[in-house]
C-alpha cells in the first residue's frame, strides 16, 4: 500500500513542477516581446506643450492643465509642493512678482523619452532677464498621458550655478 499512497504525492510533486515551468515560461515569453509602438508623437507633442508652458507661465490656467493633480514638484530650493501649494502660491503673488521676467524664459538641450504613455522630459531653462545675466536650470519632468493629454506627474528643478573665471567647460 505504500507505493499506492506515494503515488498521489509524486503526481502532486510533478504537477507543481510543471505549473511553475509553464509560469515562468509565460513569464519569459511576454518579456522577449517588443513594446508596441508608440501611437502619438510624444516628442514633438511634450515639446510643443512645453513651449506653450514657458510662453504662459503667469497663466493659473495653464497651470491647472500643465500639472497633474497627484504632482510632485521639488524646486531648486528643496521645496516639495503639491498642485495645491502651485496654484495657491500663484493667487499669493502680487501682479508685479507673478509676472515673467522682462526677456521670458526658453528651453535649450530638450531632450523627450517616450516609454509608453509616459515621457520623461529633461532640459535647461533659461530665465532671461533685462539687464542682467540670464539664469538657468536644469530640469526633469515626468509626464504621463491621461484622457488623452499629457500632464506632468513629477518636477525637479536644480540651479545651475554661475560660471566664474575658475571654471573651465569640458570638452
Amino acid at each position: 500500500m505504500r507505493a499506492h499512497e506515494s503515488r498521489p504525492r509524486s503526481f502532486k510533486k510533478c504537477f507543481l513542477v510543471l505549473a511553475a515551468l509553464l509560469a515562468t515560461g509565460h513569464l519569459f515569453a511576454q518579456a522577449s516581446r517588443p513594446a508596441p509602438a508608440p501611437s502619438r508623437d510624444a516628442k514633438a507633442e511634450v515639446t510643443a506643450l512645453l513651449h506653450e508652458f514657458l510662453g504662459k507661465v503667469t497663466s493659473a490656467a495653464m497651470h491647472q492643465s500643465f500639472w497633474a493633480d497627484d504632482v510632485i514638484y521639488v524646486s531648486n530650493a528643496g521645496v516639495v509642493r503639491t498642485k495645491a501649494d502651485i496654484l495657491e502660491g500663484m493667487k499669493a503673488e502680487e501682479p508685479a512678482t507673478a509676472a515673467a521676467p522682462a526677456g521670458g524664459y526658453s528651453a535649450e538641450d530638450v531632450v523627450v523619452r517616450q516609454f509608453g504613455e509616459t515621457v520623461v522630459l529633461n532640459f535647461r531653462l533659461v530665465q532671461h532677464t533685462a539687464g542682467q545675466r540670464d539664469t538657468s536650470f536644469r530640469n526633469s519632468g515626468v509626464f504621463v498621458l491621461r484622457d488623452g493629454k499629457w500632464q506632468v506627474v513629477s518636477w525637479q528643478a536644480t540651479r545651475v550655478a554661475p560660471a566664474t573665471g575658475q571654471q573651465r567647460l569640458a570638452n
